[in-house]
């Protein structure tokens, strides 16, 4: 996206000085932490889900694109559907061990089961 764009400055004055930055309340992403320092929490969640059961991993820190890509491998590598937003990724089903192991062995040692 431009940064530019107007719709990113409804509700500011004009301003007449040509090197005036507009202030966007936009958050910089976090740095993604190695995967050694990743402190996943893998749990089993039935909540508003229709009485289906999901995998939940919680506790991703960095961008939304590494959360996407650790995500799809996930969703790969046990054959289900899922989503990876908002900081947690969702996996259908109840691998709670199966995705335990799969991310050991790509080298998130700090995962656990809650």
């Amino acid at each position: 996206m431009k940064s530019n764009d107007w719709k990113n400055r409804l509700g500011v004055m004009y301003s007449t000085n040509p090197d005036f930055q507009y202030n966007t309340d936009e958050e910089d992403e976090k740095e993604t932490l190695a995967k050694e320092k990743q402190q996943l929490r893998i749990s089993l969640d039935k909540r508003n889900r229709a009485g289906k059961a999901v995998t939940l991993i919680t506790g991703f820190v960095g961008s939304a694109e590494d959360l996407a890509v650790l995500g799809k491998f996930l969703k790969v590598k046990c054959g289900v559907g899922g989503s990876a937003k908002e900081g947690e990724i969702v996996i259908q089903g109840d691998l709670r061990n199966k995705v335990l192991d799969i991310l050991q062995k790509e080298g998130y040692t700090k995962s656990r089961i809650i």
